[in-house]
C-alpha cells in the first residue's frame, strides 16, 4: 500500500487478456517490441488489467475497472481472458463488497477500462456492478462513445455503459477537475476524445495513472505509440508533457496494462525521459 498524505493506495487487477502485438506498438518493428512483451504463437501480447483502489476520508474509489465478465467464449479465446483474480475477488480479499464503492473513476470507456462497469444479474440482464458509486467520466468521451467512428466502435461496447444514461451515478465531467481533495483528473485527445489520467497528491508526493496514455513501461519511449490511438502525433506530445512532468515532480507513474512493470518514477536523460526506480503497490 503507497500513502500520499490521507490517501492510501492499492493496484488491484481484473485478472489478464491479450492483443495483437503489433497493434499494441504500431510503426515499432516486431525485433524491439518482442523483447519487451514477448507475443505467443498467435502474435499476442499478455496484458495486464491494473486498477487502483483509493482510500481516502470517507471514500472508497476505483480508478477504472477492467473488462468485467460479460463475455462470450468467442471473445474469451480472442482476447485470452485469464479470470484468475477480478476485481470483485481483489476488493473482497481487502474486505470491501460493490456497495462500499463510493466513486469509480473511468479513465475512458474502451471496453478494457469500462467492462466492469456494469454486470449480468440473476436474470440475465445488465445491472451496475457498484450500484452507490457515483461513476466519473469525462463528458467528451461520454458523446463519443455514443456515436464512435469505424474505426474505433469495437473498443466501445454500451452494454458497459448505458445503464448510467439518465443515472443520477453519472457524473460528467469538463475538462481539468479536482473530484476530491488530492484527487484530479486532466484531459488529453490523443488516444481517443476525453481521456482523463488521475493525478493524485498528498503528504509532499504525487502519483498519475495515465491510462492508454502510457499503458505499459516500454510506451515511455516517445515513438512508441499504439495503432489504437486516433491522433498518433498528438499522443507524442502529451506524452512528453506528461513524462516532463513527472520527471519534474517525482511523480510515480502506474503502467495500467504493463504485465512486470507495476509502476516507476521517471527521470530526465538529455533530450529523452527514461525509466528510473520501479515502485510496487
Amino acid at each position: 500500500m503507497l500513502e500520499l498524505g490521507p490517501l492510501r493506495i492499492e493496484a488491484l487487477h481484473d485478472g489478464a487478456f491479450s492483443l495483437d502485438g503489433g497493434a499494441m506498438f504500431g510503426v515499432v518493428p516486431r525485433p524491439l517490441w518482442e523483447k519487451q512483451l514477448p507475443p505467443d504463437g498467435r502474435n499476442r501480447v499478455r496484458l495486464a488489467l491494473r486498477c487502483l483502489l483509493v482510500r481516502a476520508p470517507g471514500r472508497v474509489v476505483l480508478v477504472d475497472t477492467g473488462m468485467g465478465d460479460k463475455w462470450d467464449a468467442k471473445s474469451r479465446d480472442v482476447y485470452a481472458l485469464d479470470r484468475t483474480t477480478t476485481l470483485l475477488s481483489d476488493l473482497a480479499a481487502r474486505g470491501l463488497r460493490p456497495e462500499d464503492v463510493t466513486d469509480v473513476v473511468l479513465t475512458h470507456l474502451h471496453f478494457d477500462h469500462a467492462g466492469g462497469v456494469t454486470r449480468r444479474d440473476e436474470s440475465g440482464g445488465i445491472a451496475l456492478t457498484f450500484p452507490r458509486a457515483t461513476h466519473h467520466v469525462q463528458e467528451r468521451n461520454w458523446r463519443w462513445a455514443q456515436a464512435p467512428t469505424e474505426r474505433d466502435r469495437g473498443s466501445y461496447r454500451s452494454e458497459n455503459f448505458e445503464a448510467l444514461q439518465d443515472s443520477a451515478l453519472l457524473h460528467l465531467v469538463a475538462g481539468e477537475s479536482e473530484l476530491l481533495p488530492g484527487l484530479r483528473v486532466l484531459p488529453f485527445e490523443g488516444h481517443t476524445p476525453g481521456l482523463q489520467c488521475a493525478l493524485l497528491e498528498g503528504g509532499g508526493r504525487s502519483l498519475i495513472y495515465p491510462a492508454d496514455l502510457l499503458p505499459t513501461a516500454a510506451h515511455v519511449r516517445a515513438a512508441w505509440g499504439m495503432s489504437y490511438d486516433l491522433q498518433p502525433l498528438q499522443v507524442m506530445r502529451e506524452k512528453r508533457a506528461l513524462l516532463d512532468r513527472a520527471a519534474t515532480d517525482a511523480s510515480i507513474v502506474v503502467f495500467e496494462h504493463d504485465p512486470r512493470v507495476q509502476a516507476c518514477t521517471v527521470r530526465r536523460d538529455g533530450a529523452e525521459i527514461v525509466l528510473d526506480r520501479e515502485v510496487t503497490l
